[in-house]
């Protein structure tokens, strides 16, 4: 299976647009947390009881219930076209540190470039297995030779 293995300059030109996305996702949280709030409301109030629908107060759990399982699913959806439809990692914590990493290629192998909301630019990059703490600064030999390499490396173990 072939990935696009992506320049500096193509991540950084993508990055306002990963803001974008960034912020919506943002939002969406806080929504999610707003309605979590309630239902954690809710819940004290009434126990159990709150799911029976001779309960006062069932028809607002279900609203609150329903909007966060809505939420998660349009996240869900943001992450896989806007994100992982663009060919772009999205790690474990991803969304609660504003990481997104570019696969690339640097020295015949895969790697990633590394970038953290609040950078104004990619400047990282790591292994496929270094994760956060295994970034390096991007040189600039390096920042005009990643992802123009060819031939393309095998990506067969490359976890998308």
């Amino acid at each position: 299976m072939a990935h696009k293995a992506f320049t500096v300059e193509e991540a950084n030109d993508l990055l306002p647009a990963i803001e974008e996305i960034l912020d919506t996702l943002e939002a969406r949280q806080q929504t999610i947390a707003t309605n979590m709030q309630q239902l954690h409301i809710l819940d004290a109030m009434w126990g159990d009881a709150v799911v029976r629908k001779s309960n006062p107060d069932h028809t607002q759990f279900v609203t609150h219930r329903d909007k966060v399982t809505a939420i998660y699913q349009e996240i869900q959806k943001l992450v896989k076209d806007e994100l992982l439809g663009r060919g772009l990692r999205f790690p474990a914590g991803g969304l609660e540190h504003g990481l997104v990493d570019f696969p690339t290629n640097h020295e015949g192998r895969w790697v990633y470039l590394c970038w953290q909301r609040g950078e104004g630019r990619v400047r990282f990059w790591h292994e496929i297995d270094g994760g956060y703490n295994g970034r390096r600064d991007i040189s600039e030999v390096e920042s005009l030779t990643m992802g123009k390499e060819y031939p393309l490396p095998d990506d067969s173990a490359l976890d998308l």
